[in-house]
């Protein structure tokens, strides 16, 4: 067999959304016209003007050296240091701060700092779908354990029961892909003390990762609270690609909590280019470097995305669907009504409206809406979901 064990495993992992993506009814519809497209968070607007404006601006040489190899260079890690530290209430040096090609960089670059073969993760589902073979790839052991219904809670002492002599890193996501849940303050400080607790019982240090690519996509004035405030041993990972709506120019970065004890923090400082490189030169290019500034102020339209969601979630409650409000992201969470999932999925297809279908994320029961579809979209689908329920019970609809 050419291919190593460990990306077999990844594969295999991924195989829901691979099939999905690739080679589904979806796959062979999806740049169709006429179609409403809620599966992932892509753009189906124009992209923000700040955001052309700035690449084109930087794209200009200043010198020679304007395209030349770049690690984090020290200009945008001081602007993030800066920015980010106002934003949480932390006191960020620039080394701390290590760019990355988006959110998927750093929790990749993340893996490898932490975790050697054999040890073990724990993140809770349902999830975003690339934890597990990222972590398989690395050669490491997920270990996932569910949320807590109806509301998807963390469920801490599911956490604190997973947490055994390999555990290395546990995977908090706020706010929460796929649920819009953001976790609060209490919650967290919760899982704090949990961590410690579990980091004296079995004689190291467990880590943790709080992903918060969706951190700036928040509903209803809701605020928010990074796990890096409270358990110094925490590694951030963001993404610029959702507030911008721009996944396809990958910016993000990683940053170490500037409250983890000195000696660890120097230690993680020293080691993160090194793991970078080796993962094949994982920094975000030039051009994307110099933008930072420019693109630090910039958002989509965080009211449209609140109009979408109400529209949808009347629409989706009267036509007998169970919708949980969303409190961060751009998406929403739903239940299928009762039956099987496939055929809704598929009734709805034939209505030219997909939606990510839940088996993806481990919970074939439910599927998300991306409100990063068009108000068109939306509202070319509205009668679509009753319809489709209807159709199940009446042939000839």
């Amino acid at each position: 067999m050419p291919v190593s064990a460990r990306i077999r495993a990844a594969a295999a992992a991924f195989s829901a959304v691979n099939h999905f993506y690739f080679d589904s009814r979806y796959a062979q519809r999806r740049l169709a016209p006429g179609i409403s497209d809620f599966t992932f968070g892509n753009p189906h607007e124009m992209p923000l003007e700040g955001i052309v404006s700035a690449i084109r601006a930087r794209a200009v040489p200043r010198d020679e050296n304007w395209f030349a190899y770049k690690t984090s260079e020290t200009d945008p890690q001081a602007f993030i240091a800066e920015h980010a530290g106002r934003e949480l209430g932390l006191a960020f040096a620039p080394a701390d701060i290590a760019l990355t090609a988006g959110a998927f960089g750093a929790i990749m670059v993340a893996f490898h700092l932490v975790l050697d073969v054999g040890d073990e993760a724990v993140f809770s589902e349902p999830a975003w779908f690339c934890y597990e073979p990222m972590l398989l790839a690395v050669g490491a052991v997920p270990r996932k354990v569910a949320l807590k219904g109806p509301a998807f809670d963390l469920d801490l002492a599911a956490i604190d029961a997973a947490i055994g002599p390999r555990t290395r890193l546990v995977v908090v996501n706020t706010p929460h892909n796929p649920t819009g849940r953001v976790y609060g303050r209490g919650t967290l400080r919760e899982l704090s003390d949990l961590l410690e607790r579990a980091s004296a019982r079995v004689g190291h240090r467990v880590y943790l990762l709080s992903d918060e690519p969706y951190r700036r996509l928040r509903f209803d004035g809701r605020g928010f609270d990074s796990p890096a405030g409270l358990y110094p041993w925490t590694l951030v990972s963001y993404s610029y690609g959702k507030v911008l709506l721009s996944p396809g120019q990958r910016l993000g970065y990683l940053a170490i909590s500037p409250l983890m004890a000195e000696a660890e923090r120097r230690a993680l400082r020293d080691s993160v280019v090194a793991a970078q490189m080796a993962l094949g030169w994982c920094f975000p290019n030039a051009v994307m470097q110099y933008a930072v500034p420019d693109l630090e102020g910039l958002s989509i339209d965080q009211a449209a995305l609140a109009r979408r969601r109400d529209r949808l979630m009347g629409a989706l409650r009267e036509a007998g669907y169970e919708a949980l409000p969303p409190e961060g992201t751009f998406y929403l969470w739903c239940e299928w009504p009762e039956g099987d999932p496939e055929r809704l999925w598929d009734a709805l297809a034939d209505r030219d409206v997909f939606v990510l279908p839940g088996a993806t994320m481990n919970a074939p029961g439910h599927f998300r809406i991306s409100l990063t579809a068009s108000d068109t979209m939306v509202e070319r689908a509205l009668p679509a979901f009753a319809d489709a329920r209807g159709a199940l019970g009446d042939p000839d609809r």
